[in-house]
C-alpha cells in the first residue's frame, strides 16, 4: 500500500530528527464469520438465514514528543466477496478511522483536533462501538484540563456535506453539531462523572427550504463507579430535553444499577438492571417525545449481544427496561468463558391491555489468546421472542431466532523506535 508507505516514512523522519521522540506502527486484522438467523429483529417466514465474512484492516502510525502527539489509522472494511477477484480500483471500503493531533498548549492543558474516537467512562453514551468493523469516529475538537486531581473536558463537532458557496444544510445521516463537557473525578473507591451534551440535528423541509433548521436537544448525566471489599457498583443516570429532529418536545431518562461480585480470582458474577424511558404505542404523541436515545454510546455492549434495541432500531419506541446477569470464567491467562442473560420489557404501553413483555435472551461468548497478536473468540445468541416483541417488530411468525459468529483477531506491534535525550543535564 503506497499511501502506507508514504506515512511511515514521513513519520520516521520527525521521529529521526527530534530530541526525544517515538515512533510506533501496530496493525489489526479481524475477520469474521457470522450466521443471522433472527439478529437485530424476529426472523420470518420464506426466507433463508444470512451467512457471511466480514473483515477490518487498520494499519495504526503514532508519533509522540513531549508537546505533540500524532496518530493516522487508516482502514479498510469489507465482506469477502463483495468485490470481484480482477477489481483494478477499488475503493469501496477504505476510510480513515482516525487522524488527529493531540497538541500540549500550556501546563496541563491539551487540545486534540480531527477524525478520532470519543469514548467516556462505560461507554454508555460516547463510545467507539468496536464490534461493528467500522468503528465509530468524530470529526472534532477537545480542550482538555488534566491535572493530577481531575480531568475536564470540552468538546465541540460541526458537520458539513462539503465545501460551498453559499448554503448550510447537511443532508448526510449525522449530527450537524454538537458541543459538550466532561467533568471527572477519582477518590479511593469512587469515581463520577458528569456530562452534559448539546446535539444539532439537521432537519429538511422538502417542500419548504424556508424551514430548514438545526434542532438541538440537551442531555444531562451522571456516572457512578465503587469498590467495596470483592463488589464492584456502577451507576448511570441520565435526562434528556430540548427538542427532537421531528420538534417534538423532548422528556426522557435513563437509569442503571449494576453489581459485580469477585467470588475467586477467575470467577465475576454480575447482576443489573436498565430502564430507559419510551413512548406509549410506540410513537411521539401530542408533540412529545419520551423516548431516550443513547445517541452516540456503544449499544451493542448493552442490552444484549443479538442487538434487538437502540442498534440501528428502537428509537422513539416504547423504551426498554432490561433485568440481566452474567457469569464469567477464566480458565487460564488465555482462555474465559462469558455466559450472559438478559430478560425484556416495555418500559412504555405497546397496544391497550397487552403484557409489556419483550423477550428473554441468552448469550454465550468463549475466548482463546493463541499468542501474544492472536486471539480467537466465539459466540451463540438464543432470542425467546413473546407477544409483546412480536408487536413491536411487527412479526407474528414464530419462527426460532439465534445468531452464531467467529472472530480472529491479529493485532501485531510492526515497529517501534524511541529516541532519548542524550543532551547532558546542566542543572
Amino acid at each position: 500500500m503506497n499511501i502506507s508507505k508514504n506515512i511511515f516514512f514521513i513519520f520516521l523522519f520527525f521521529a529521526i530528527t527530534k530530541t526525544y521522540s517515538q515512533f510506533t506502527v501496530d496493525a489489526q486484522l479481524r475477520p469474521r464469520f457470522e450466521f443471522r438467523h433472527g439478529y437485530k429483529t424476529l426472523f420470518p417466514d420464506d426466507t433463508n438465514p444470512a451467512a457471511f465474512v466480514s473483515q477490518r484492516t487498520r494499519l495504526n502510525f503514532g508519533y509522540k514528543t513531549e508537546k505533540l502527539h500524532f496518530y493516522i489509522s487508516p482502514q479498510d472494511v469489507r465482506i469477502w466477496g463483495d468485490v470481484p477477484q480482477l477489481n483494478v480500483a477499488d475503493e469501496n471500503g477504505f476510510s480513515l478511522h482516525q487522524a488527529w493531533a493531540e497538541i500540549k498548549l500550556i501546563k496541563e492543558f491539551d487540545l486534540k483536533i480531527g477524525r478520532q474516537e470519543i469514548v467516556y467512562d462505560d461507554q454508555r453514551f460516547f463510545g467507539n462501538v468496536d464490534w461493528a468493523q467500522q468503528g465509530r469516529s468524530h470529526d472534532a475538537a477537545i480542550l482538555k484540563f488534566e491535572p493530577t486531581s481531575l480531568k475536564l473536558h470540552l468538546g465541540a463537532a460541526y458537520n458539513q456535506d462539503g465545501e460551498a458557496l453559499t448554503g448550510n444544510i447537511l443532508t448526510k445521516n449525522t449530527y450537524k453539531s454538537f458541543q459538550y463537557l466532561w467533568f471527572h473525578k477519582d477518590w479511593e473507591k469512587l469515581s463520577a462523572s458528569f456530562l452534559f451534551l448539546n446535539n444539532g440535528m439537521q432537519y429538511i423541509d422538502e417542500n419548504d427550504e424556508s424551514k430548514n433548521d438545526t434542532r438541538f436537544s440537551q442531555t444531562a448525566g451522571i456516572y457512578l463507579k465503587a469498590k467495596a471489599n470483592k463488589f464492584n457498583f456502577a451507576s448511570n443516570l441520565y435526562y434528556q430535553f430540548g427538542n427532537d429532529v421531528a420538534n417534538n418536545d423532548l422528556s426522557a431518562y435513563l437509569v442503571s444499577l449494576e453489581a459485580s461480585y469477585s467470588a475467586m480470582e477467575n470467577l465475576n458474577f454480575t447482576l443489573g438492571g436498565e430502564l430507559q424511558s419510551g413512548n406509549d404505542f410506540g410513537a411521539p404523541s401530542n408533540g412529545k417525545n419520551k423516548a431516550f436515545n443513547p445517541l452516540y454510546g456503544t449499544n451493542h455492549k448493552f442490552n444484549g449481544f443479538m442487538d434487538y434495541f437502540y442498534v440501528g432500531n428502537h428509537t422513539n419506541n416504547v423504551g426498554l427496561v432490561d433485568i440481566y446477569g452474567n457469569v464469567k470464567y477464566s480458565f487460564n491467562e488465555k482462555s474465559n468463558l462469558f455466559v450472559g442473560i438478559h430478560k425484556f420489557f416495555a418500559a412504555a404501553e405497546i397496544i391497550n391491555e397487552s403484557s409489556k413483555y419483550l423477550g428473554f435472551e441468552i448469550d454465550l461468548v468463549t475466548s482463546h489468546k493463541l499468542s501474544e497478536f492472536v486471539t480467537v473468540q466465539a459466540g451463540y445468541s438464543q432470542f425467546f421472542a413473546s407477544n409483546g416483541i412480536e408487536t413491536v417488530k411487527n412479526n407474528f411468525d414464530g419462527n426460532s431466532n439465534n445468531w452464531a459468529w467467529a472472530m480472529l483477531t491479529i493485532d501485531p506491534l510492526l515497529f517501534t523506535w524511541q529516541k532519548q535525550d542524550t543532551q547532558p543535564n546542566n542543572q
